[in-house]
């Protein structure tokens, strides 16, 4: 069997290991003589393997004691319904940093459920090559949430801060005065869509009200998502939400309101399991993702037929696009890369061009393996 490298924006690669402890309990989990696919959600040897994942997860995210951990189901497009439906209940109107598709998609989605929805700051007039500056960001006085994409996975368009402080502040003696505030001094809950970057690195979970991960990135498989909620959002729904969109009645229901998506849970507890003991946390993961994307950002610099259109400092580590100066060239380039082994480099549609996605799961050599390819393909065709 040949594995060959996986560079795709999702579903995206996972761990060898993970898939190989998979199916190793494919058949037979730990002796009990079922498979994990075929465990009742509600028995003991399931309700471990969930407990024993939300922990797994914890630890590698210090996630507060006051922040709820859902594993739900519908992915993070479903979240843009759910985040108004939950937090929306006092009133207010949604407040949104329009970066690019996905955050634009979010907007849309809160315009469709019937209120407003104020685009607080928007890298458009950039065409989406560089993020707003914090003193860009304008809230609305009766702002209900801040919503943001701090990476856009098609554009590879990142913010460089966490709305709420300027950038490097993090951590600093004042960061506990900064924040998100109405002017009347009322907070305002950050909510971020970190599909593309939970776990790629460490995170400050305490500057959010609310993160959602769609699983298919650096999580696990497609078909689960991740929400952390802080516990005093828990009673701001709208009234007429439906009842599998209210974060208060997962975390009662222990994220089995109803049967959950529980081979993908399964699986993105051994990828928590393989950050933590195999990689060694989250710091380690930081460090190996930033050499992958240095090493990917330095080769298209320095080339004559590639390049990459973002800010320097809003250049997405997880998916990195680029283009060929002659777009004739496209079809053979990925032609070429398939035949090498280099999985999935054609960009989105709606953009073109090329993007490796560098999620955790890629391995280093697998960039090395890309930019020899880039930098063979240049000499031979540039």
């Amino acid at each position: 069997m040949t594995r060959h490298y996986n560079f795709c924006a999702g579903p995206a690669a996972l761990p060898p290991s993970v898939l190989e402890r998979a199916r190793d309990e494919m058949l037979d989990y730990r002796g009990q003589g079922l498979s994990v696919m075929e465990m009742s959600h509600r028995s003991e040897g399931y309700i471990a393997i969930a407990e024993q994942a939300e922990a797994d997860l914890r630890e590698l995210l210090t996630i507060p004691a006051n922040y709820k951990v859902l594993f739900t189901q519908g992915g993070a497009t479903l979240q843009f319904a759910a985040v108004p439906f939950n937090l929306l209940g006092p009133g207010g109107t949604p407040n949104f940093l329009n970066t690019g598709i996905w955050s634009q998609k979010a907007i849309d989605e809160a315009l469709h459920l019937g209120g407003a929805a104020h685009i607080a700051a928007s890298s458009e007039s950039s065409g989406h090559s560089a993020v707003p500056r914090p003193a860009d960001i304008r809230l609305t006085d009766d702002a209900a949430y801040l919503h943001y994409t701090p990476n856009e996975t098609i554009g590879g368009l990142a913010f460089d801060y966490i709305p709420g402080s300027e950038p490097g502040s993090e951590g600093s003696e004042d960061s506990e005065k900064e924040g998100l505030r109405r002017p009347d001094g009322t907070e305002v809950p950050l909510v971020g869509d970190l599909s593309s970057t939970l776990l790629s690195g460490p995170l400050d979970v305490s500057r959010f009200g609310v993160i959602y991960a769609g699983a298919q990135k650096n999580i696990g498989p497609a078909g689960l998502v991740v929400v952390i909620v802080r516990d005093d959002l828990l009673d701001r729904a709208r009234p007429d939400m439906p009842s599998l969109f209210s974060y208060q009645a997962l975390a009662k229901a222990g994220s089995m309101l109803n049967t959950p998506a529980t081979y993908s849970w399964y699986l993105a507890g051994l990828v928590f399991q393989w950050l933590k003991h195999d990689i060694g946390g989250l710091a380690a993961m930081d460090a190996i993702n930033e050499r992958k994307a240095a090493k990917l950002y330095a080769a298209i610099d320095a080339s004559g037929l590639y390049a990459n259109p973002v800010a320097l400092r809003n250049r997405s580590r997880m998916n990195v696009p680029f283009v060929l100066a002659d777009q004739r060239l496209d079809a053979p380039f990925l032609a070429e890369a398939q035949d090498a082994g280099l999985l999935n480099l054609k960009g989105h549609r709606s953009v073109g061009g090329m993007r490796a996605s560098l999620y955790n799961a890629v391995p280093e050599h697998a960039v090395d393996a890309l930019v020899a390819f880039m930098a063979d393909f240049e000499k031979r065709r540039g």
